[in-house]
């Protein structure tokens, strides 16, 4: 099981990838007989959202299940000798949040890679699959924000798994995560749209925001019958202004680093869109795009590792700046 949040210390934070559970075989006591073997365990879920196996026929012992321990709150860890405490700014609106007002910090995160396992996503006409794609850039991103900022990651997945969209926010709620970035791949029947877009949870008349979330939202697992509950979710979704501010630092530096390889390009900003992947989060959470499959040079581009590491820094960046504009800590100059 994921291991709490351990108090901050001046050496980077170790990688941590999405937790796998391994199986647990019960200890063998001083006081039982040599002949005597404990009944083998079976193995735990690797997800949280797997079916976890049935008990053993009658007669037979129950399979041991460890108890997951109980979340703890994401803490960022109190300020370091030489560093002191800077009051969070206004929102580039000139709003100030809730967050903001009580000088809320960052301290944990989840990465989202989009799609994976049986659902591959986009796919570029030269076989750049996305699901892989953005896996790649997640893990680049998140060992980023572990070196620099000091702060947990938590992937979502860290391989070729299929996770529901509705078992990804769920993750990041019950690790008690304070910022949720979902990491996708667009495409479109015009190969020549290009550029990197950045998405929020809320409603839209957009004919091109719902196409988007139309294909990202094609493996949620939700009916007819939820639709009020869904519009109920989103209507009273309470990170909607800080999500929004999250957007705009994300796409800012998305859109920095993209007109550097595609000059001339206009920015496609940020846009809000009801995406499933969303709905339900307890922290600010976007979507972003980062680039066309359907466009060659795109294509092209996101094929090369040293572009893809570059892109992982602008998004870091982004995180970055949205946490520098929050009640923080910094090192006092000299």
């Amino acid at each position: 099981d994921p291991p709490a949040v351990k108090p901050r210390t001046e050496t980077p934070v170790v990688a941590k990838s999405a937790p796998t559970a391994k199986s647990v075989t019960p200890a063998k006591s001083a006081s039982t007989p040599a002949e005597s073997k404990p009944a083998p365990a079976e193995s735990l879920p690797t997800h949280p959202f797997d079916v976890p196996p049935q008990p053993r026929a009658s007669g037979q012992q129950a399979s041991l299940k460890a108890e997951p321990p109980v979340p703890t709150a994401s803490a960022p860890p109190a300020p370091l000798p030489g560093e002191f405490s800077k009051a969070a700014k206004r929102t580039s609106s000139g709003g100030n949040s809730l967050t903001r007002a009580l000088g809320l910090k960052v301290g944990r995160i989840v990465i989202d890679a989009g799609h994976g396992g049986h659902d591959q996503g986009t796919q570029s006409p030269h076989g750049l699959i996305e699901k892989e794609l953005v896996l790649d850039v997640a893990q680049r991103v998140g060992k980023l924000i572990e070196e620099r900022m000091n702060a947990e990651v938590i992937y979502t997945r860290s391989d070729d798994t299929y996770v529901p969209l509705e078992g990804r926010t769920a993750i990041a709620n019950q690790r008690k995560a304070d910022l949720f970035l979902s990491i996708h791949a667009n495409s479109s029947p015009i190969p020549r749209i290009a550029g990197m877009e950045t998405f929020y949870l809320n409603f839209t008349d957009s004919r091109d925001a719902l196409d988007v979330a139309a294909r990202e939202n094609a493996s949620s697992q939700k009916s007819i019958f939820e639709l009020q509950d869904i519009i109920q979710k989103i209507t009273l979704h309470e990170k909607l202004d800080e999500s929004r501010e999250f957007a705009g630092r994300i796409q800012a530096a998305l859109f920095s680093f993209s007109s550097r390889n595609l000059p001339g390009q206009k920015n496609r900003g940020i846009k809000k869109a009801p995406f499933v992947v969303l709905i339900g989060a307890n922290m600010p959470s976007v979507l972003a795009e980062i680039g066309f499959l359907s466009n060659s040079r795109e294509e092209t581009l996101l094929k090369k590792q040293d572009y893809r590491q570059r892109l992982a820094e602008s998004l870091y960046r982004g995180i970055s700046k949205y946490a520098e504009s929050l009640s923080h800590f910094q090192m006092a100059a000299n």
